[in-house]
Parts: structure tokens; sequence; C-alpha cells
């Protein structure tokens, strides 16, 4: 076996929800594949783009899933957005929040005054998800950014997972203020790098893997930061999705879960490529998937080797070849 994950790099950033856990259902294998990050001397860090809570609470409620995790392994978008002000205005400087306290702690914790309400002496604005956000709030940040103010939002995310549904994120009041000032802030969440660049510097480490579950944010937000990246399929990505990445979304690796981890598997053998079992063949858009024989043949690896040929020539449909093909593909869906 060759080197694994965990060999090549010094920290891993994990997503939370979708990857870790489902709101307040933990993800089966995950508590047991971080503590075996921990076991190996990694640094692990829990990325997540939720601007509403603190790492305090975000920690309180990993331990709640079964992942004990400490406020200093959790690395938020509010952090984010708030270590990117303190780099770019002077100590002191005051800036109106669109967002929980939380948000307002970050602000304070890095040397600058928050505020709620608009006044000449505003030299940024930042806007993080908060579900007592209203008009009036909008309104103090529409004059501030209308003045010139420096415009940070802590994430894009048009949408938050909720037990009832998805619902507007703070994507969607940040297109608000975007339509009423025509302006555009910088994002220091997910996908843009800045977060999961704080996330590795703070743990200290060159080189980190990614791990998530959805190409546009996890994957896309590794590529811009120059990271590897893992996906799982215990989340938002479907086979579908990754056939049809685009190249700024492509994982470098693809497990079913993170239950890959505490196996120590190889890092070649879950990298996206030709996979031994599987024979593809490709002719007008169809790729038409048999086995080539061998007693085993495992349907993640049919998907890795999917990937690396629908990202050389598009796919447009799968078809199977034998009873073995048919088994995995109808268990993906991509018939």
């Amino acid at each position: 076996m060759g080197d694994t994950l965990l060999d090549r790099y010094e920290a891993l950033l994990f997503d939370l929800d979708g990857t870790v856990y489902h709101g307040t259902r933990p993800i089966p294998g995950a508590a047991d594949a971080v503590a075996h990050v921990r076991e190996r001397g990694r640094a692990v860090r829990f990325v997540t783009n939720n601007a509403a809570k603190s790492p305090e609470a975000v920690a309180d409620h990993l331990g709640q899933v079964g992942v004990p995790a400490t406020p200093a392994e959790v690395s938020t978008s509010a952090q984010a957005a708030a270590v990117l002000l303190g780099e770019r205005l002077p100590a002191g400087a005051v800036v109106l929040v669109v967002g929980t306290e939380s948000l307002e702690a970050e602000v304070r914790s890095v040397g600058l005054r928050p505020t709620r309400e608009h006044s000449r002496d505003v030299a940024a604005v930042v806007q993080g998800h908060s579900p007592h956000t209203c008009w009036s709030d909008l309104a103090e940040a529409c004059l501030a950014v209308r003045d010139g103010a420096l415009w940070v939002a802590c994430n894009g995310d048009a949408t938050l997972p909720a037990e009832r549904g998805q619902l507007p994120g703070n994507g969607s009041m940040v297109a608000a203020l975007r339509t009423a000032t025509g302006r555009d802030p910088e994002v220091a969440g997910k996908p843009e790098a800045h977060l999961l660049r704080t996330a590795a510097d703070s743990a200290g480490a060159a080189n980190a893997l990614v791990v998530g579950d959805r190409l546009d944010t996890d994957i896309a937000g590794a590529a811009a930061a120059g990271y590897r990246s893992l996906a799982v399929l215990t989340g938002v990505v479907t086979p579908r999705q990754l056939l049809d990445a685009a190249p700024g979304e492509r994982p470098d690796y693809l497990a079913a879960d993170l239950g890959v981890l505490p196996r120590d598997v190889s890092a070649a053998d879950l990298a996206i490529g030709p996979r031994p079992g599987w024979e593809i063949e490709l002719h007008d858009g169809v790729a038409t998937v048999g086995t080539d024989g061998a007693s085993t043949a495992d349907r993640v690896d049919l998907l890795r080797h999917l990937c690396h040929v629908a990202w050389s020539s598009p796919v447009s449909a799968v078809r199977a070849r034998d009873a073995v093909a048919d088994e995995a593909l109808a268990s993906w869906d991509l018939h």
C-alpha cells in the first residue's frame, strides 16, 4: 500500500453539515475518523461558513454529536471576515455589523469597534447571517456602503439547511444589499480562499486537505486556496454532479464517507482516475461500463473512474454492459 492521505497532509480541514453531521444527527464513522486523525498527529480544523455561531457554540454542538472539539479547532466565516477587516483597517476603526453578537465579538477581538448604526465614522460593513436581521439593519448598511465603506460578507450562501428544508441564507440578504447599492462585497467564506487559509494558518499547516460534501463551496474553496480536496458522498453532492463538475469544482479524492480515514487507505486508491476492476468505453457521449472479470469491483472506484473519463470528455449517459455494472449504476442513479 502506498502512502495514505494522512501521510501527505499536515492538517485536515473538515466541513461540518453533510460531512461530520446532519444537523443534530452524527454521520456514522465520523467521530472515529476525526479521532484517528488526531491519533496520527495531524491537526484538525472544523471549517464552517456559518457566521451566526461562536466557535464555542460550534465546538459544543460537535461534542453533542460525539465529536469532541475545542473552540481553537473551529474556524468560522465570522472569524475569517474579522481577520480580513483587521488586515485592511487601522486599529480602532468603526465597523457596522449586520449579524449576530458573535460576529460583533469577532470584530472586537481584532481591535476594531463594532456599531449597529451608520455614521460618518463607519469605515466598513461586515455582514453575516442572523435570523433577526431586518430592514432597518440593511438600511443602515446600505447607507454606509453607498458612502464608500468597505463591505465584507462572511459568506455568499443563498440558502442554509434546516430541519424544515432550505431557508434564506446570508447570500440572500447580501443580494438585497447588492441590489440596493450596486456594489459587490468581498467574501471571506467558502468558496473564496480566505477562510480555508485562515484555518490552515491557525494549525500551522503549509499543506492541508479540505474534506467536504459540496462542490461549489468546499471543493471550489480548496481549489481557490491551493489545497487538495476529498469529497464525501454523505451530504449534498451527487454522482451526476461529480461527473458534470467544472474544472474549479473537481475533487482530487473521492470516498463514500469519512470511514476511509481510520482504514489508512492508500492516497492513490482514493484518487480520481482509472480503477482496477472496471472497463469504460466512451462513444458519442455515452459511457458503457463493464467489469474486467476481477472477483471484486468497488462501486466507489467506478465513480472515480467515471469522473476521470467525464472530466476528459463530457458524458451525457452511462450504460451497463453486465450485471455487476448494472447493479453499481443503479446504486448511483446514473442510468
